[in-house]
């Protein structure tokens, strides 16, 4: 009510100032119908007119404060945008186009918010026959986060050219040749088939200005279309007639979906762009066709070639990301250093190496050989940069495991049992140390084998569990038996025979004269 009664002072203002109609309408932003009615009316008829309680609610009004709240944060946003963060937060609502229309140009009239001007570019597409292409391209975004932060998202984007059905996929890392095929093969899933050919913009594959293009050009992309058996087809630079569909697309996840909304975590994105498509992106009646997208494509769909549910050498249930290994056998993750398990690089094919994050972020990074699902590396991923995350591990020779160590220890012994029961207790002790001390030993029992025995069997006998206390007491015995074996003449200290030495005798009277204070 105040901002009512507010947009009429302003207006009655103006008029004062010999302002004409059409420039009021200008300067305060709102329609010529709106300066005619508050001028026709005096302040009194103002209050009653907006505080009539008889005047019909609108539909929208329980709704009004989000509305205001949207619009004044992103001025920019259309009717459209704003009915699907209605129906976003709101999904039993049921309002028509031109209610949220009338209604949000409404609110901008009474609280005088601007709507920049978006300039829409429309291209002239030919007809395309039903389940004869698909379209492909990439995109990339910043999005505001909820730690009030921002972060680059990527995301592909499909459309069937007759219906204009549209499917999108996010990432929030650059899409690789594998990212490209699991998608793909998403979309074929969403689709429930697959078209003839598939059209893609030859300048991103050359460039990567939206996403690393080149991808399409590698011999794994190039092995899945021949075993997908699609064709393909390249536009021509600057060729709006072939391309000029899915940048629409592009434009239109950009200016609709993505504009203005927060972002969490991307499962949670990709979740919310999937019901996007379907209560708006593939809904709403196409501008072009004048149709609704979801009812054309239940036709077209028909007409898609079967696909078999997973390819023959992948399963596209989880995203698959490959690392190039360095000469210091580490990858790079994240602006991060991994080690790797020393020898790697140089013995796999490409010096290649597939990661998978598992786990709460930030997770753990696993890192597998490309053929098959063998482990070789695991690390705590690191929210830090420029940081070298190693394994000490990684370092040593592995050639060898602990437990063959073991087994040449104890059986170097003459007493098996008892030596497989130090070292076992040994190895419980020093978990993170068992291979240098069972070198230990292993050097010990090569160099003095004569007394580990019985250094073994002392070692029991005092709880000697070390690898540095069993090598101390083989030095003992050694040097034991060395003074063992001296002659007997070595260990007798023969003292010399004295010289004569006379002594002067002093008679017993000189002593008593002396305890009696005379002097001698």
């Amino acid at each position: 009510m105040e901002d009512r009664l507010l947009l009429f002072l302003k207006i009655q203002q103006l008029k004062e100032k010999k302002f004409k109609v059409a420039q009021i309408a200008a300067e305060l932003k709102i329609s010529r119908p709106t300066v005619y009615k508050y001028l026709e009316m005096d302040f009194e008829e103002v209050r009653e007119y907006i505080s009539n309680p008889h005047r019909k609610a609108k539909k929208l009004d329980p709704y009004r404060d989000w509305i205001v709240a949207w619009l004044e944060e992103y001025p920019h946003l259309s009717a459209a945008q704003i009915q699907d963060r209605l129906l976003e937060r709101y999904p039993d609502l049921s309002i028509g186009e031109s209610t949220v229309r009338l209604y949000v140009s409404e609110i901008r009239e009474i609280y005088q918010i601007e709507k920049k001007a978006v300039v829409r570019h429309y291209e002239a597409v030919p007809e395309q026959p039903m389940g004869k292409q698909l379209q492909v391209d990439w995109g990339e975004t910043k999005q505001r986060t909820t730690a009030k932060k921002e972060v680059k998202l990527y995301f592909i984007a499909f459309v069937l050219a007759h219906s204009r059905y549209k499917y999108m996929e996010w990432q929030d890392r650059p899409f690789t040749t594998r990212d490209a095929i699991r998608c793909h093969e998403n979309a074929f899933r969403f689709y429930g088939g697959r078209p003839e050919e598939i059209v893609y913009d030859q300048d991103h594959l050359l460039t990567v200005s939206e996403n690393a293009g080149d991808l399409l050009l590698t011999a794994e992309f190039q092995a899945y279309v021949k075993e997908r058996k699609f064709k393909i087809h390249l536009c021509r630079k600057a060729d709006p007639e072939s391309k000029g569909m899915i940048e629409n697309v592009v434009k239109y996840i950009k200016g609709n979906f993505a504009d203005s909304r927060v972002f969490s975590e991307i499962k949670d994105w990709n979740r919310r762009a999937w019901q996007w498509l379907e209560r708006t992106g593939n809904k709403n009646v196409h501008h072009t066709t004048k149709k609704r997208p979801v009812a054309v494509f239940l036709v077209e769909k028909q007409h898609l070639q079967p696909v078999s549910p997973l390819l023959s050498n992948e399963s596209t249930d989880a995203p698959s990301i490959t690392r190039n290994v360095g000469k210091d056998n580490t990858i790079r993750y994240r602006s991060n250093r991994y080690t790797v398990p020393t020898g790697t690089y140089g013995s796999l094919p490409e010096n290649r190496v597939m990661i998978e994050v598992k786990g709460k972020k930030p997770g753990t990074l696993l890192i597998r050989k490309p053929q098959g699902r063998e482990i070789i590396a695991e690390h705590p991923i690191s929210m830090e940069k420029g940081k070298l995350i190693r394994n000490r591990n990684h370092t040593r020779d592995r050639s060898k495991g602990i437990e063959s160590a073991k087994k040449e220890v104890i059986y170097s012994f003459t007493d098996s049992e008892s030596a497989a029961v130090y070292v076992d207790e040994l190895c419980q002790r020093y978990p993170r140390y068992r291979r240098d001390q069972l070198a230990i030993l292993q050097k010990a029992i090569l160099e003095e084998s004569e007394w580990v025995d019985e250094a073994l069997r002392k070692c029991v006998a005092e709880q000697l569990y070390s690898a540095n206390d069993f090598r101390d007491v083989v030095s003992h015995l050694k040097s034991m038996d060395a003074e063992l074996d001296r002659p007997v003449h070595e260990h007798l200290t023969v003292q010399p025979a004295r010289p004569d030495i006379s002594v002067n005798i002093r008679p017993l009277d000189a002593y008593t004269r002396i305890l009696e204070g005379h002097a001698i």
